[in-house]
């Protein structure tokens, strides 16, 4: 049955969104979005979830009555998971994974953490990997594993909440959990060390149907009773999901936002290094997905004060001719340059400033540059959110990677990929927009830039 409206649940880390994708052009409808808040506790820094779900649940009810709402879909950001009990209610709080908690226990846990090689999972800080997670709240709270019955990651606690149905998305086993083996589609030997092997929710495809919303569901919302549900998906793969649809190989994703994730399709296939932060991703369709990644959107913050100006020529020119560079790494624990103290080279501009704006932007383009390095990418690459409309950062990736650069149509592509799980539609979600003539331009007079900053990192 084709579905005309599919409300995505999408639940990134800084906000959590509920978008109606119009399946005949994979337009958003109408978007509404609330900060992902993170409450203090106790017992641990954790997910505003009883916040999210009214919000949730007054959005499918205002979405439903104006528009219509034929499907539902879920997409949420990675390192999650949650513990429920046997009635099915949260066995503990959603532990946010930025919590440094699980740091207190690295030695133990390294004990009984399987290798890279297995798991294509890098050694994370704080609750980076849901498998540290778990052994620490397992360590902090006795009872933990005891009142536990399943464990499900995040996507599917909220496609549970609507169906009452328990499953784990190969995607979200797939990103850095240290749970799931990439190469061999199943779950890695840590389940079994963990104790948890009976307890995680089954391994379940993105896009298998669940079922349909409970009762109760409907009542409050005025949805249909047999408005279907499906599993869920990674954001990240949800944003590469359409590429792989309408692409030859070999291309790469840039999926934007407060991570920026660089995914290589069919590229050269490098040996892959943990220690910056390369990993294997798994797709919605469980293939194994070359990666790297670092905290951009939030470096942009941190840099920008949340201040960001467009740029004008003259500025953009001063950038390049005066060497005005930022040097990474500001979010130190994460990307292939973490554990490195961020610098300026040549004098700071001040916030608010143009010239400013440039240099930032110019930084993330050539941090995203040497994570398409690292992962093998070769031919076009794609952006996604809101990277994709920042000029400057396009440019000069186009220029330091020597690749074409396609923008993305939307905000955000992860609410159009969770909404082609329902039934597929339009794949054709990207534009070139006439803007390779500004990437070439920028390429023409930025090389002794792209060098000089490389230089400086040694790379």
């Amino acid at each position: 049955m084709s579905r005309k409206h599919v409300a995505v649940i999408d639940i990134g880390k800084t906000n959590a969104k509920l978008a109606l994708v119009d399946m005949a052009d994979l337009s958003e409808i109408v978007v509404v979005t609330r900060p992902n808040k993170v409450l203090p506790g106790p017992p641990w820094p954790h997910f505003d979830i009883d916040g999210h779900w009214e919000f949730l649940l007054s959005a499918l009810t205002q979405f439903h009555s104006e528009h219509g709402i034929d499907a539902i879909s879920i997409t949420t950001h990675g390192a999650c998971a949650a513990l429920l009990d046997a009635d099915g209610n949260l066995a503990a709080p959603i532990l946010d994974y930025e919590h440094p908690g699980p740091d207190e226990l690295t030695a133990e846990y390294d004990q009984i953490r399987p290798s890279f090689e297995e798991t294509g999972s890098p050694k994370l800080a704080g609750g980076l990997n849901i498998g540290a997670q778990l052994y620490w709240q397992f360590s902090v709270d006795k009872d933990l594993k005891q009142r536990t019955s399943t464990i499900v990651t995040y996507p599917q606690y909220w496609s549970f909440r609507l169906t009452g149905k328990a499953a784990s998305d190969v995607s979200s086993l797939g990103c850095h959990t240290d749970l799931w083996n990439p190469h061999e589609g199943r779950y890695s030997t840590l389940a079994s060390k963990l104790e948890i092997d009976g307890k995680i929710a089954p391994a379940r495809a993105s896009a298998d149907l669940l079922g349909s919303i409970l009762p109760q569901i409907a009542a409050r919302t005025g949805l249909p009773p047999d408005t279907a549900v499906v599993c869920g998906i990674h954001d990240s793969n949800a944003s590469l999901l359409p590429h792989l649809l309408s692409h030859a190989a070999p291309f790469s994703v840039v999926s934007t936002g407060t991570w920026v994730i660089a995914m290589s399709v069919g590229g050269t296939n490098p040996v892959l290094n943990p220690e910056q932060d390369t990993l294997v991703n798994v797709d919605a369709f469980g293939k194994p997905v070359p990666s790297a990644r670092f905290m951009g959107g939030r470096e942009f913050d941190i840099a920008t004060d949340g201040r960001y100006v467009d740029p004008t020529a003259e500025e953009v020119e001063h950038v390049l001719n005066k060497n005005v560079m930022l040097l990474p790494a500001l979010e130190p624990n994460t990307g292939p340059f973490r554990g490195m103290e961020s610098s300026w080279i040549g004098d700071e501009p001040p916030e608010g400033s143009g010239v400013r704006s440039a240099a930032v932007s110019f930084y993330l383009a050539l941090v995203t540059a040497h994570c398409l390095k690292l992962i093998g990418h070769a031919g076009p690459i794609i952006v996604e959110g809101p990277f994709a409309q920042n000029a400057c950062y396009c440019s000069m990736l186009g220029a330091a990677t020597d690749s074409e650069v396609w923008i993305s149509q939307g905000a955000t592509g992860t609410s159009q990929g969770a909404a082609l799980l329902v039934d597929g539609g339009p794949i054709q979600t990207f534009d070139r927009e006439n803007r390779q003539e500004t990437f070439e331009s920028l390429a023409g007079f930025a090389g002794g830039y792209i060098q000089n900053w490389r230089s400086e990192l040694g790379i």
